[in-house]
């Protein structure tokens, strides 16, 4: 398809966000690609990554570099996953679908969250590699605990427990573009959906043509006979839970569970002592708390609070390989990305999904020669310049130490024997 082709041509994810936001009804992209109230924590998580430098180190042989990793005993190709996206049934026909197996070609696990259309079983079968589970906790927690021992019983290899977003967000772009959830396609929405064919034709229709209905969850045990009503209040998340309640779910799942969205060390701490067998530092890409810190600026905190007792991944920004590199060095096992390949998704189905990872994967492994590394092992803090570091690398009486670097600052700037 002349879409799919368009994106797999991409230059980087920037390019394919454009794509995507060529291709989207603009209430959907931006659901995407906007965070909750006034975006300031979606635009800080990129401000902090950009601010991070990477040193190279030189003269080392990097002919040979390879950026696999190993999490929960599983050897993966790129130190990447896919971070759990409800939104993928609506950017493209069985999206999750589409992006399991984009992950498993590139050889990274992928997550599936609850809020999505294919059934879990269909998209374990189909998608192939590495798969992880990502439930939404409602009121009725019975009810959600029984779609944890569904996803074990399908033979999910972890599971991923959010447990920062238990209250309604707060999203101003969604609420002025009529953007409810569950979601649907309203009468105001029809102009939009004019406006964009590919879309249009690609995803609702499809699923109007082959499921009869739009996008459903189907991954959800929601109780049978429910008035329209009450299935409205079904979906509210449950805002009692307490840290008890990883008992609960660890009676029902015997695997691996990972605890998403811890940014304080000390909830780090009190997750491994509960069970935890990974911990993800996020804000859920700025869509929950838009007071909330980065969580690269938090992750030194909480690998030094879990002292290596368990996997340390991180998510929230990440857009460049670059990026993916600075997250390793400052102690974190993998890096979770959500709205990189959803963009690539939007963009081109599948195949832009795959792209999108393998850009990614492409700036990875060049970085790691870039900076002098043959494997990410050999990755770590002296590979970063971090604001307020540069007294650390300057050596006694360079101009730039100290004082003498504000009674410097015009000459270096301007004179080129001030280039350094």
């Amino acid at each position: 398809m002349a879409g799919s082709s368009l994106a797999t041509q991409a230059v980087d994810i920037s390019h394919l966000r454009e794509l995507a936001r060529r291709r989207l009804p603009a209430a959907l992209f931006g659901a995407l690609d906007h965070g909750s109230e006034d975006d300031v924590a979606y635009q800080h998580n990129r401000e902090v990554l950009q601010r991070i430098k990477l040193v190279h180190r030189v003269l080392n042989d990097v002919s040979h570099r390879d950026p696999a990793v190993t999490l929960f005993g599983k050897r993966h190709q790129l130190p990447l996953v896919v971070a759990p996206t409800g939104i993928s049934s609506w950017i493209a026909f069985r999206g999750e679908v589409a992006l399991a197996r984009a992950a498993a070609s590139s050889g990274i696990p992928f997550t599936l969250t609850s809020t999505t259309d294919t059934p879990m079983e269909n998209v374990l079968n189909e998608g192939g590699g590495t798969q992880w589970y990502n439930p939404i906790i409602w009121r009725d927690t019975a009810a959600s605990l029984r779609g944890v021992a569904r996803a074990r019983d399908a033979g999910f290899d972890a599971l991923v427990l959010s447990v920062d977003s238990n209250v309604p967000y707060n999203r101003p772009h969604d609420q002025r573009n009529r953007v409810t959830f569950p979601m649907n396609i309203r009468p105001s929405n029809l102009l939009e959906a004019v406006r964009h064919p590919r879309w249009t034709f690609g995803t609702p229709t499809r699923y109007l043509l082959r499921e009869r209905r739009l996008p459903a969850f189907t991954n959800i045990s929601v109780p049978e006979g429910l008035s329209r009503a009450d299935k409205q209040k079904f979906f509210v998340k449950d805002d009692s839970l307490t840290w008890e309640f990883l008992h609960r779910v660890r009676d029902v799942w015997p695997r691996t569970m990972v605890i998403k969205g811890i940014l304080h060390p000390d909830d780090a701490q009190r997750a491994v002592e509960y069970g935890a067998d990974g911990i993800v530092v996020s804000n859920q890409g700025g869509g929950t708390n838009d007071a909330a810190p980065s969580p690269v600026e938090m992750l030194p905190g909480v690998v030094a609070a879990v002292a290596g007792r368990v996997p340390v991944l991180v998510d929230s920004g990440f857009r460049r390989g670059s990026d993916v590199l600075k997250a390793l060095a400052l102690g974190a096992d993998a890096v979770m990305v959500g709205r990189a390949p959803l963009y690539g998704l939007s963009a081109g189905g599948e195949a832009g999904a795959h792209h999108a990872l393998s850009l990614l994967g492409q700036e990875i492994t060049r970085m790691m020669g870039v900076i002098g590394l043959s494997g990410l092992s050999e990755l770590g803090r002296d590979h970063l310049m971090l604001p307020g570091d540069l007294e650390h690398f300057a050596g006694p009486g360079m101009p730039w130490k100290g004082p003498a670097m504000a009674a410097r600052s015009h000459v270096d700037v301007e004179s080129p024997a001030g280039v350094r």
